[in-house]
């Protein structure tokens, strides 16, 4: 991708795709079993008009698994759990695995300046700016065009343009493209229905709806519209699944940068969920990369969330083509967040 082309879409990105992070629900009722927490999910998903996928394992066991409602309204067609959805920010993760995978050859540094790799902007906070910074929203790029808007690592500033340069640092250290590096990460590890949208194989797309001022839902024609790196991969329930599994085991990277992966680098303040703690690509609540941690994402039509519980050894993947009341981001993320507090209450 040209930096033409980025200087057009960071101006799209800042207002229409939203990182969200980990949340936290206050909730007195505990699940005591996996029984219960079944019973508990389906009441979530009927009472709250959730049209998507829900995927819960733990282990190599299946504990729920459940398709609701249309992949394409139009037409009526039905979701299965093979419909592939744009997962929005959890694609930062991917990203940062790829990058880390660099890093771990010898590739990169994290202490790395930009400007070894980006020669194309001309820009002297290139010589400011790490490899680190932008994996943890604290590099203060707003525009390639235009000064910094703080001390790279003073503060933290939600960016999809940072990723996009991460991209493009592993495309001028590897001579591939990022669709490329992307493509061999999946295939290797047999991640068949998870795709960069560059590659036309995937077969099973789904269509993303948002509602309206009116509430009527309409077919969202740009939810492809983000920077890949950022927030435009296309998976299905099941490899994310996987994708939580291979990582958490260390089979993506090693433990020592997995440990660097869930590490607070930054605390945002959200105006949702309180406060959240950001490492490289997985967010957690302080004090709580034990119990849950992972991602929630938007793209415009899809709302997702794709956690693990370490303590409980669970995943949990939530994946829906509908996106409801989108000034009251609590209510578009109700069922997720719901779902997410009932496993966290799983007594075992």
């Amino acid at each position: 991708m040209s930096l033409k082309i980025i200087i057009k879409l960071s101006k799209y990105v800042l207002t229409a795709c939203i990182l969200l992070g980990s949340c936290h629900v206050t909730n007195k009722n505990t699940v005591k079993n996996e029984n219960q927490l079944k019973k508990s999910i389906d009441t979530v998903i009927k009472s709250n008009n959730f049209n998507g996928v829900v995927l819960l394992t733990k282990g190599n066991n299946t504990l729920y698994s459940n398709s609701t409602g249309y992949a394409d309204f139009e037409n009526k067609t039905l979701l299965s759990l093979n419909s592939q959805f744009v997962i929005g920010s959890i694609s930062k993760q991917i990203t940062a695995v790829l990058v880390l995978q660099s890093y771990e050859l010898g590739a990169i540094k994290l202490e790395d300046t930009i400007n070894e790799y980006l020669t194309d902007i001309n820009q002297p906070w290139t010589k400011d700016v790490t490899i680190h910074h932008l994996l943890t929203h604290t590099h203060g790029i707003v525009d390639i065009q235009k000064p910094l808007e703080f001390k790279p690592g003073s503060q933290f500033q939600y960016s999809q343009l940072g990723f996009e340069l991460l991209a493009h640092i592993l495309e001028k250290v590897t001579g591939k493209t990022f669709e490329q590096l992307s493509t061999a990460l999946f295939n290797v590890h047999e991640l068949t229905n998870t795709f960069h949208p560059y590659n036309k194989q995937y077969k099973n797309l789904v269509k993303g709806y948002e509602q309206d001022e009116n509430g009527t839902l309409n077919y969202a024609t740009n939810s492809l519209d983000n920077f890949v790196a950022a927030g435009s991969f296309i998976s299905t329930v099941s490899d994310l699944n996987k994708w939580n599994i291979l990582l958490h085991s260390g089979k993506l990277v090693k433990a020592e940068t997995l440990e660097l992966m869930s590490t607070r680098y930054a605390t945002r303040q959200h105006p949702i969920f309180s406060t959240i703690e950001y490492g490289y690509g997985l967010l957690f609540k302080e004090g709580e990369a034990k119990k849950q941690i992972g991602a929630l994402g938007y793209a415009p039509g899809f709302v997702s969330s794709c956690h693990y519980y370490p303590e409980k050894d669970i995943n949990l993947v939530i994946l829906e083509n509908t996106a409801y009341k989108l000034n009251d981001f609590k209510t578009t993320f109700k069922t997720h967040t719901a779902l997410m507090e009932l496993v966290k209450s799983l007594n075992e």
